[in-house]
């Protein structure tokens, strides 16, 4: 789990404690180390010394995701001696942190040991740690008692302690706990400390409590991870890169889920570690898409929880409006006191039309129209969204301009920075905005949504009006978007309905929306596996010569796994298998190089001139779409999709993958299983822009 340099994170949903190789702590105030939950940390120092000295890890074991183990030693690696002392430091992430200290002596005489763990909480939010560290408008308090140390922070109503105790007697102070343990030669010598976070209401109330009632005894918790790994589909391949990947995504999945605080215990995937440990729309819904022919049981709880907290009223601070999915919810001080308005806070707008495609893919795969009907008012409720609420210029288009000018996104596609949007030349639009790959999922919302108005909604009207909305909208994209002399869709319009020229990968969304005609798709792909956009690992973000350009750009030039995953599953959809193929192969070689686990997003440099992937400095790391994005180019290679109650195996594996059998893939027709072999001469499939024709598996 080392994937901040140095450090090794423990993880359980959205509790993660990230510390050095010693497993110690001592944070910085704009690093993200420490012990955290509810965009909080609650522990900014924990350091362990015996003697007053710090320990040096020999080895550390962090095999699994909510564990890890140091195996420690007095002094440096480089000037070690042979010690009398050692020990043995196990750690262990649930809804709070258990650590265990072992000292062992084994030199010849007795030793009277001097045992200390420094603590100390800043309780800083997440956001001030990843943008301006501020000094704290609370105030900060402890409460010493014989075998228990409380810190707390309170601001107004906002209130955040954590609890230490140890199973042995102790002497506990304002900054720590200290043993002073005896042992004789042979003997040893250990401690069992409980680290208790709390989130507090106004009446005392621990928010943090349901989170604890839902796994009481955090030693199910490897039963639990298993029998997750378990209900996955088993994968057999001859490739041993993508066999890596595979489990370590499941692993990653398993990890990243969390319960989000009061609402009722069902769990969803977390953003990513570390700056996006919370439930977003837009990710969430992605994720589940990905990983649908692999944990279907992801998607259910999403859109229950999206639409609990669907948007209910117009509100300018938190960008809301009727129907519309959130972007990011948020539990830390900014939120509450919204200096940042994530609580939650709506400035996306590419959630709305993807609840509505998760709905209908989902219901493809598992059969489960209940929650189709169970979720027909809010999924209508977001189609009235797109037509009502998002289209700021009245041109048909959804666009998006924040209405909160002090904090809102900027961008609110998921190119979200501030410069994720530009013309070819490095100039940046006007607001309001539309970017292509949105217009791309509303239409595809809406073709979806016919179909289940007609199948489950009995309203054969609504659909009628929805398909003639769609055919509506396809036509005026492909003549408002495309530059016929590039051969390639803008990036975005700007609020005059001048084209944004630059060259980007959200052009390769559009393929698996499927707003593309089958007659521009050759000249979309052209651009896609050209050397301008794909790097060899992937495609990049932004096109190599565009104006802002950099394969060190957040969303400049970067290659991200889960775009690329979407673009690949596009690819597909319209008969490019071999290209599909060309970026599975490229991305799973990139995950060898970062152990199998694919970051947020990793340098845009061509393969021929680094030979390795080149990491992006700050890329969060496990990230769900990325973990999901194997899963999905595993889907794109096998060609799978449901089809009449079946699911349809349409298979072309790249060179490098000559083998590929998914067993016991879920769905509405039980568990089945898709084998695939390379095949040098197989032929490209039909370029129809449907999906490929079923040869049922």
């Amino acid at each position: 789990m080392r994937d901040i340099a140095g450090t090794v994170s423990c993880i359980d949903g959205n509790s993660f404690i990230v510390s050095d190789s010693s497993g110690d702590v001592d944070a910085a105030p704009d690093t993200p180390t420490g012990l955290f939950a509810a965009d909080t940390r609650f522990l900014s120092r924990w350091i362990l010394t015996i003697g007053g000295e710090r320990l040096t890890a020999l080895s550390v074991d962090d095999s699994q995701y909510f564990e890890a183990a140091f195996f420690l030693v007095p002094g440096g690696q480089t000037d070690y001696v042979q010690a009398d002392v050692s020990a043995i430091r196990r750690r262990r992430i649930g809804p709070d942190l258990t650590e265990s200290v072992t000292v062992f002596n084994y030199g010849e005489h007795d030793v009277d040991l001097d045992v200390r763990l420094e603590v100390a909480a800043d309780f800083a939010d997440i956001f001030d740690i990843k943008f301006d560290v501020r000094e704290k408008a609370g105030t900060y308090y402890s409460e010493v008692g014989d075998s228990e140390l409380v810190l707390g922070y309170r601001r107004g109503t906002f209130r955040r302690e954590v609890r230490v105790s140890a199973s042995e007697p102790a002497s506990v102070d304002a900054r720590g706990v200290r043993f002073r343990p005896r042992l004789r030669p042979g003997q040893q010598w250990s401690t069992q400390l409980r680290v208790t976070m709390r989130v507090l209401r106004p009446d005392g109330h621990d928010w943090r409590a349901a989170v604890r009632a839902l796994r009481p005894d955090d030693s199910t918790l490897p039963d639990a991870v298993r029998a997750w790994v378990t209900q996955a589909p088993r994968l057999d391949t001859d490739n041993s890169a993508l066999r890596q990947v595979y489990q370590r995504s499941i692993v990653d999945l398993a990890a990243l889920r969390f319960a989000p605080l009061s609402l009722g215990g069902a769990t969803v995937p977390a953003a990513g570690l570390p700056w996006f440990m919370t439930l977003f729309g837009r990710d969430s819904l992605l994720t589940c898409l990905q990983t649908l022919h692999v944990t279907p049981s992801l998607a259910p709880p999403t859109l229950r929880i999206l639409a609990f907290l669907q948007g209910g009223r117009r509100d300018d601070i938190l960008d809301e409006d009727p129907g519309r999915i959130l972007h990011e919810l948020r539990y830390g001080e900014s939120a509450a006191f919204e200096e940042q308005p994530h609580s939650p806070y709506y400035g996306t707008v590419d959630a709305s039309p993807l609840f509505v495609v998760l709905l209908d893919e989902y219901e493809r795969w598992t059969g489960d129209g209940a929650l189709v009907k169970e979720l027909e008012k809010e999924a209508r409720a977001a189609l009235e969204w797109i037509d009502r609420y998002a289209d700021l210029t009245s041109t048909g288009y959804v666009w998006y301009e924040r209405r909160n000018r002090a904090t809102g996104l900027e961008n609110q596609c998921w190119k979200d920075s501030w410069d994720g949007v530009s013309y070819a030349d490095g100039r940046l639009p006007g607001f309001p905005r539309a970017t292509c790959e949105v217009q791309g999922y509303a239409y595809d919302a809406k073709v979806r949504a016919a179909r289940l108005a007609r199948a489950f909604w009995d309203d054969p009207a609504y659909a009628d009006r929805l398909e003639r909305e769609a055919a509506a909208l396809k036509d005026r994209f492909n003549r408002d978007f495309w530059i016929d002399e590039r051969g390639y869709y803008a990036l975005a319009l700007d609020h005059d309905g001048t084209p944004v020229d630059a060259l980007s990968s959200n052009i390769g969304h559009l393929l698996w929306s499927g707003i593309v005609p089958p007659d521009r798709a050759p000249r979309i792909v052209e651009h896609l596996m050209g050397p301008a956009l794909f790097s060899g690992w992937g495609v990049r973000t932004l096109a190599e010569g565009q104006g802002r350009y950099n394969p060190l750009g957040y969303h400049n030039g970067t290659v991200w796994p889960f775009d690329n995953s979407f673009i690949a599953w596009g690819l597909r959809r319209y008969g490019f298998a071999a290209e599909a193929g060309r970026i599975a192969e490229g991305i799973i070689a990139a995950a060898t190089y970062f152990h199998g686990r694919l970051p947020e997003a990793f340098g845009g440099f061509d393969r021929q001139t680094t030979r390795y992937p080149v990491r992006y400095p700050t890329a969060g790391s496990p990230q769900a779409w990325s973990s999901g994005a194997s899963l999905l180019l595993i889907r794109a290679m096998l060609g799978i999709d449901p089809h009449e109650g079946h699911l349809a195996v349409d298979a072309a594996l790249p060179p490098s993958f000559q083998r590929i059998a998914l067993l016991d893939i879920p769905g509405r027709w039980g568990r089945v299983d898709a084998f695939a072999r390379h095949r040098p001469d197989q032929p490209p499939t039909d370029a129809t822009g449907g999906y490929p024709s079923p040869l049922l598996g």
